[in-house]
């Protein structure tokens, strides 16, 4: 069976950027998900349409077709206080480069970057840590098959991660879905 709309695929893969490692998935535990059905990046998917069982890949994704560009309106400084819980910030939380989940005004789940620390104000990246940048997959296709419903649930498409190369994605039942926190 070909990969195609509506088939559940199982990948193992290596993602790398910039000749470095940061992804691996193993046929043992592979990245599991509906084809077609929104989980994955789009360009991501297309590379994959028609590939079997067995069949290898090696593609790369230019920035623009992944995460996109970093935009510099998602680097911002926050004050100090919105970290304070009962008058105190936790120890070791603003740390260069801790990764904090954060909410906007309409509730929207955010994940961002401690960039710099000052005596009033912390400056966060919220950019997706892979915006930027140009990301190369190489891997195998180990299962095809006819997606069943169970498989069309948004808690499956978690399987082993949200394939979108950051290792640090989870269901969210409250949202409905797949979200990466990285």
């Amino acid at each position: 069976m070909k990969i195609g709309e509506k088939t559940f695929v199982a990948l193992s893969y290596e993602l790398k950027v910039d000749g470095e490692l940061v992804e691996k998935v193993t046929a043992e535990a592979p990245l599991q998900f509906v084809y077609g059905a929104g989980f994955l990046l789009p360009k991501f998917e297309a590379q994959l349409k028609d590939l079997e069982k067995g069949d290898t890949f090696a593609f790369r994704l230019a920035s623009e077709d992944a995460y996109g560009p970093v935009m510099q309106e998602a680097v911002v400084d926050l004050p100090k206080e919105v970290f304070m819980v009962d008058g105190k910030i936790e120890d070791g939380l603003l740390e260069i480069g801790n990764q904090l989940p954060m909410s906007d005004n309409q509730g929207n789940r955010l994940v961002g970057v401690v960039k710099a620390v000052s005596d009033d104000k912390v400056t966060m990246d919220f950019n997706h840590p892979m915006a930027g940048k140009d990301l190369e997959f190489s891997g195998a296709v180990v299962e095809v098959r006819e997606a069943k419903p169970e498989d069309m649930m948004p808690a499956h498409a978690c399987g082993s991660g949200c394939g979108d190369g950051c290792g640090d994605c989870h269901c969210d039942d409250d949202k409905g879905g797949c979200h990466c926190g990285c």
